[in-house]
């Protein structure tokens, strides 16, 4: 399970990539729309990012996929691309692999490249030795993927769109079993395959004055198509009205001598995904403390996005579902103004549910402790002293997750997402979750053998970033 882990984990960081470039992009394309600011450029340059979509997450998943990042990959994956849609393409016109075609070849690219980057070539070759090889080897693989693709991909391609059709049409059903499957699967951060296939892959339309084809709820919506959104616009309920409750009924329950001290932590939270829809800070809290309540989340979650298609709302969004992106995407939506009053019943039942469990169930979520608790948390953390190797060259919070993790030399590799540190530890036994635990902003910690994901909130790159530098001193 540690492995499947780790490689899961590889994954879910390989897609976050591409998919960071879509909020630049929905914003330009929103901005320059002609009932937002009306400049056509701006909007073509938008437009221009979700037109070649397969080949940017090609390039992005390559990188992301690499163990060192190295540009060499990110060439690999375009190169990749570009080979395998135009031998396919020569085989059978008709087939069409899409944003499935970008991602397939970032993977190759990126696997490829972990495996030849420093290989050594005979002298006569050694032009081509390491990073060089890595274009050539994925172009010849690519070869062979487009025959093994015109052999296989007709009837997956045909159970491809028979899901999506089903999950398009299956209305209310299918955005409520999506709903629950997006939130059920946070903990693990696989959540963004399943999105990827809903948002980029599933539905197809094509503009009628451009004639361009777009695939996925996200895709489509932005393209113009008057059916999509189904799949987007329940979250706005939720992560506007429903984690901001969420973090109230825990402000409330909290011990009124301790709320003085998460008050702002828990504000902060609930505006962040007020604004920006980023709710695992929030989610976090009380996902490992009370894993019944946050299957509940799962299931308000689902019903959001139910309630949402039932009364036929339609929005979307290019980052996530906070005001921000309902605010510029207003004029492409269909009755927006609907999500206010779904989100204030949203949030009613999220605050009563929420205050209710935890009183309830005497959940131990953040200000619930014992004072004295508290205090043997906060003397553990300071008794657990950084290691000298990172003591004064990171901020305190990297400090004390490094040091929870065992030390700089424990750390093989660092990465993150939005929202959390992705690590591969050499050693998992001398990885200290009590430490980690008990790190102020530490949101949550999650493992599977040499893999380690913790939660910080959206300072998780910063703070990667950090460590890596420090690791190369």
């Amino acid at each position: 399970m540690g492995k499947w882990f780790e490689t899961l984990q590889d994954v879910g960081k390989a897609l976050m990539l591409p998919v960071a470039v879509l909020p630049a992009a929905a914003l330009l394309l929103r901005l320059g729309a002609p009932d937002v600011l009306d400049i056509p450029f701006v909007t073509k340059s938008g437009a221009a990012v979700f037109e070649n979509l397969p080949l940017i997450f090609a390039v992005g998943i390559a990188v992301g996929l690499a163990k060192d990042g190295g540009g060499a990959a990110g060439l690999s994956g375009c190169i990749g691309y570009l080979v395998l849609t135009a031998a396919l393409g020569s085989i059978d016109a008709s087939l069409s692999l899409g944003i499935l075609g970008g991602v397939v070849s970032g993977f190759a690219a990126g696997a490829l490249y972990n495996h030849f980057h420093t290989i050594k070539m005979p002298e006569f070759l050694g032009f081509f030795s390491g990073r060089r090889f890595v274009p050539i080897v994925t172009a010849a693989a690519s070869i062979l993927l487009a025959a093994l693709f015109s052999a296989v991909w007709p009837p997956c391609q045909a159970a491809i769109h028979s899901l999506g059709g089903w999950i398009v049409s299956a209305g209310a059903i299918g955005t409520f079993i999506y709903g629950v499957l997006n939130r059920l699967l946070i903990p693990v951060g696989m959540h963004h395959i399943l999105n990827s296939l809903v948002w980029f892959v599933f539905g197809e339309y094509t503009s009628p004055s451009t004639g361009e084809l777009a695939t996925g709820d996200l895709n489509r919506f932005f393209l113009g198509d008057p059916e999509a959104g189904v799949f987007m616009a329940g979250f706005f309920p939720m992560m506007m009205f429903g984690m901001p409750a969420a973090a109230l009924a825990m402000y409330r329950a909290a011990s009124p001598e301790r709320r003085g001290l998460v008050g702002g932590m828990l504000a902060s939270a609930a505006l962040a995904s007020f604004l920006t829809g980023i709710t695992e800070p929030i989610e976090f809290l009380f996902m490992f403390q009370a894993p019944a309540l946050y299957v509940v989340h799962a299931i308000l979650t689902g019903l959001s996005l139910s309630v949402t298609y039932a009364l036929g709302v339609l929005d979307g969004f290019g980052f996530s579902a906070g005001l921000i992106d309902y605010v510029l995407n207003w004029g492409l939506a269909t009755h927006p103004e609907r999500i206010i009053p779904i989100g204030l019943a949203l949030g009613a039942i999220y605050y009563t549910v929420f205050s209710w469990a935890i009183r309830r169930f005497d959940i131990r979520t953040v200000g619930r402790k014992s004072p004295e608790g508290e205090g043997a948390n906060a003397e553990e953390a300071s008794s657990a002293a950084p290691p000298p190797d990172v003591a004064g060259e990171m901020d305190r919070l990297a400090r004390d997750i490094v040091a929870g993790l065992g030390g700089m030399d424990n750390l093989a590799e660092v990465s993150n997402c939005v929202t959390r540190l992705r690590i591969s530890v050499r050693d998992p036994a001398a990885v200290d979750e009590t430490v980690l635990g008990s790190v102020a902003g530490v949101k949550g910690v999650i493992r599977r053998g040499n893999a380690v994901q913790v939660v910080i909130g959206t300072q998780a790159e910063q703070v990667a970033s950090e460590i890596r530098e420090c690791g190369r001193r």
